[in-house]
């Protein structure tokens, strides 16, 4: 009976933090990934580590499905309810607990802003590397599922690379707590398979991440281009050239249209091609040379001019008009869906011809928003979802552009995750053995199948019933 597990639930969090209400839950329907939603049973706000675990324990016991949630940024449908699904909130979990400035870790909830971490030890000289262009809303939490990275991913990694422990609430409520603060491994290493598993495996409700120290120098160039495949080689040639920038952006005419109507325009001239937004960063003497050796080397491309930043203000005004591309194309387009997928770097010239001759035949208006340093392409294909038959195209123009990428021995994902999205291409990217193993791990953490249902693990009695786009 639905109101036995309602009523257990209620008592441990308080009725105040279980949402029921349709207009409440509407606003829980979607995530970022636009193309699907699915209304929740019901929204539980927990308040700490031993509430999710009884409220997990509670939920399981009575074969409900739980999707945990951080601010709903996901751009795969990670964070959509399943049909009859509870989503699990953490906006009250938002503590900073401690900083242990020996170690340079530092241990938060989940519900912990990306960006609230580097504010809180900036001025002591760190920062928190992940940077995703959502880093102002999307949660710790969020980014631990989706192995979250981020334009400064080139040099510093992902999240992966930058969490050392986790307390992990598992189907069936009990609590685990996998890694260690020295980050030293013994035996599987049980952290890097959750982290990324897209809350399919567990949720963590404790965090403890590895701060890194400010660089020294920062240098920060934008590259102006009167053609894309120019612009590509160039990327190329810098890393051919043994230079690891921190950051090595890319936008498309566009992209580069959309962000000029935005909250941030940078005075780019109309009929730009392309622009390459680069950052250097180390000791002083080594930022210098690496800054020499990538001027002259976009110098030896077709570039029509290279800016060096002159001031923290105009720094920071290049990286607010780049992070707030995905969002200005609202400004041109009543909706947009945006790809993942990676490729090997060389390719990428021939990957952004390749995508748009798939715009052209597929009659879909895409730009292109990427990090160019490691071949993460984040293509923005341009829809009206009043518009069935262009839905339908949009879909397949995602679907032929992650085929490509697999084709060139990339992969379907870089840091958004598979959730719905992407189900279809995990049998263009895996075997079915590899499928199978897959779906063992999953069958071994919850065999009752209650964590993020429907997601990640394509098997034929998945649920997809998902209603269509709001």
């Amino acid at each position: 009976m639905v109101d036995s597990w309602l009523d257990q639930v209620r008592r441990i969090v308080g009725s105040r933090y279980v949402l029921t209400h349709p207009s409440l839950l509407r606003a829980y329907a979607q995530d970022g990934y636009t193309l699907a939603s699915g209304t929740p049973a019901a929204v539980v706000l927990p308040q700490s580590t031993e509430e999710t675990q009884r409220v997990v324990k509670t939920l399981s016991d009575a074969g409900v499905p739980i999707v945990a949630r951080g601010a709903g940024t996901s751009l795969s449908g990670g964070a959509i309810a399943s049909p009859g699904a509870v989503i699990l909130h953490f906006s009250r979990m938002h503590k900073i607990h401690h900083i242990d400035w020996t170690n340079r870790i530092i241990e938060v909830d989940p519900g912990v802003v990306n960006r609230t971490i580097t504010q809180a030890v900036e001025n002591d000289g760190f920062f928190y590397a992940p940077d995703p262009s959502s880093q102002q809303a999307c949660t710790i939490g969020g980014n631990f599922a989706e192995n979250s990275g981020g334009p400064h991913c080139l040099k510093y990694g992902v999240t992966v690379n930058h969490i050392v422990m986790a307390d992990v609430v598992l189907p069936n409520g009990e609590l685990r707590r996998f890694g260690t603060i020295s980050g030293g491994i013994a035996g599987p290493d049980w952290l890097g398979l959750l982290i990324g598993s897209e809350g399919t495996l567990g949720i963590a409700t404790r965090l403890w991440l590895r701060l890194t120290p400010s660089p020294e120098t920062r240098r920060t160039i934008l590259a102006l281009f009167d053609s894309v495949a120019e612009a590509s080689q160039a990327v190329s040639d810098i890393i051919a050239a043994g230079i690891v920038p921190a950051a090595m952006e890319m936008m498309d005419h566009l992209a580069i249209a959309a962000v000029e109507k935005g909250s941030y325009p940078v005075g780019y001239p109309s009929d730009l091609a392309a622009v390459l937004l680069i950052e250097l960063d180390g000791d002083a003497h080594s930022t210098q040379w690496d800054t020499e050796e990538t001027i002259a080397l976009l110098h030896k491309r077709q570039v029509r001019r290279v800016i060096q930043a002159q001031s923290d203000a105009e720094r920071n005004l290049w990286w607010a008009n780049r992070k707030t591309a995905f969002g200005a194309m609202g400004l041109i387009s009543p909706r947009y869906y945006v790809q993942d997928g990676v490729i090997p770097r060389h390719v990428l010239p021939d990957a952004l011809a390749r995508i748009e001759d798939i715009s052209v035949r597929h009659r879909i208006r895409i730009a292109n928003v990427f990090h160019a340093g490691d071949g993460n392409l984040h293509p923005l294909l341009l829809y009206n979802d009043n518009d069935r038959d262009e839905i339908r195209r949009v879909e397949e123009t995602g679907m032929e552009i992650l085929s490509y990428c697999v084709s060139m021995k990339g992969s379907i994902t870089g840091e958004h995750g598979i959730g719905l999205e992407k189900i279809a291409g995990m049998a263009v990217q895996f075997s079915p053995a590899e499928l199978t193993a897959q779906t063992a791990v999953k069958k071994v953490f919850d065999p009752g199948r209650c964590f993020n249902p429907g997601k990640v693990f394509p098997t034929p009695g998945r649920c997809i019933d998902y209603s269509p786009p709001l």
